[in-house]
């Protein structure tokens, strides 16, 4: 008996293996053998010795799924497509492995409109093959670009939050019109439970910037509704409310660091700067928008080590020409370490300047020296 058992293990294991010329002398009547057989004749184009195959595989295995979808491919070749359909999804539905079932079934769903089940089987794809995504990602990008139908489905499935998603948003951003929809999706996806989070929006922002589509970065926020145009956010330095760059980013390289961090003093969150370097970079910053027109900026500071105001500066610049529209000039009394306000005025001009950054830039001496300084509490308030 354990001889006869080991067998028709090999057995098996070999008519799932040897070319199907082999297979079919070694057993004739395996369905194994019968279905692979069958997939064979299909790809040679014999649709009847196909059919008969598997036919004949599927009447000694019923739930054969490889058998199934060679006598449903073998249908739709027939022209028996509506046959093939229920043959096809039943193929599906036994097994979410079988490929060349799901690529049909997309196809013919596509063909007929029908984007929600379309798209369900590309799921089922792009879960697994890898090597699928660009075809599968074209697919979702042309359907929902193309056809009002297909982009409330794209959102459907986006917003299950699927492992591709990041995947799939990432490569939008490789063309225009790819950067177009991922705005779109961005403005779609607020109303469900699973929004763009913030760095996804990071993300996005951030190709906006790089596109120079300043206009189309106002109007998704403005449909987000996550942040008011023109208005500075997280000026008390508390939790981050906003995805960069319309959030505070801090930035620490040799000797200068931004930090945020309990004050000593009053024991609220505030930016700590400290600078004793001959760097130029920016310490913080934070995106932008305002319209042409007068403001003031206001903010508090105070001093721990020397005086910041002479090698730290808060400014505005305009992003797309860098031109300085307002910078604050502070100067600390030896000694004094207490909280202060300190203002400037920013104009904005009428045009080429869409958007601001704020910025604390170092300003560099002929010597190194170490300041160290407080912020916190800022605000900007249009004049007149």
């Amino acid at each position: 008996m354990t001889v006869w058992l080991g067998w028709q293990v090999v057995r098996e294991m070999a008519v799932a293996r040897l070319p199907v010329a082999q297979a079919i002398q070694l057993s004739p009547n395996s369905p194994t053998v019968l279905s692979r057989a069958a997939e064979a004749e299909f790809a040679a184009d014999r649709l009847d010795n196909a059919e008969y195959l598997a036919g004949q595989s599927l009447g000694r295995a019923p739930f054969n799924v490889q058998a199934l979808r060679v006598l449903g491919l073998t249908a739709a070749e027939n022209g028996q497509k509506p046959r093939a359909d229920d043959m096809l999804t039943l193929a599906g539905n036994w097994s979410l492995r079988d490929d060349p079932s799901h690529g049909w079934l997309i196809d013919y769903r596509l063909s007929r409109g029908d984007y929600h089940s379309a798209f369900a089987h590309a799921d089922t794809l792009v879960r697994r093959r890898d090597d699928l995504k660009p075809q599968l990602f074209r697919l979702f990008s042309v359907a929902a670009s193309t056809d009002a139908r297909a982009m409330p489905v794209l959102v459907t499935l986006l917003a299950t939050a699927p492992p591709w998603r990041t995947d799939y948003l990432n490569g939008l951003y490789q063309t225009d019109a790819g950067l177009g929809l991922a705005a779109n999706l961005a403005i779609a996806l607020e109303a469900t439970s699973t929004p763009f989070s913030k760095p996804e929006l990071a993300v996005l922002y951030h190709q906006l910037l790089a596109g120079n589509r300043l206009a189309a970065m106002a109007v998704v926020r403005e449909r987000l509704g996550r942040g008011e145009a023109g208005v500075l956010v997280n000026g008390d330095f508390s939790a981050p409310t906003e995805a960069v760059p319309f959030e505070w980013q801090l930035f620490n390289a040799g000797g200068a660091v931004a930090e945020i961090l309990p004050d000593d003093v009053r024991g609220d969150s505030a930016l700590r700067a400290q600078f004793g370097s001959y760097a130029s970079a920016p310490l913080a910053q934070q995106l932008i928008q305002l319209a042409a027109g007068t403001y003031r900026f206001s903010g508090q500071m105070r001093a721990e080590t020397g005086d910041p105001g002479s090698r730290l500066a808060w400014g505005v610049y305009c992003f797309e020409s860098g031109a300085r529209l307002g910078e604050s000039r502070t100067v600390t009394a030896p000694g004094d370490t207490g909280w202060k306000t300190f203002t400037f005025t920013i104009e904005v001009p009428t045009q080429g300047c869409t958007a601001q950054w704020i910025r604390l830039v170092p300003k560099p001496g002929e010597r190194r020296i170490k300041v160290v300084g407080w912020y916190d509490r800022f605000a900007i308030v249009r004049q007149g």
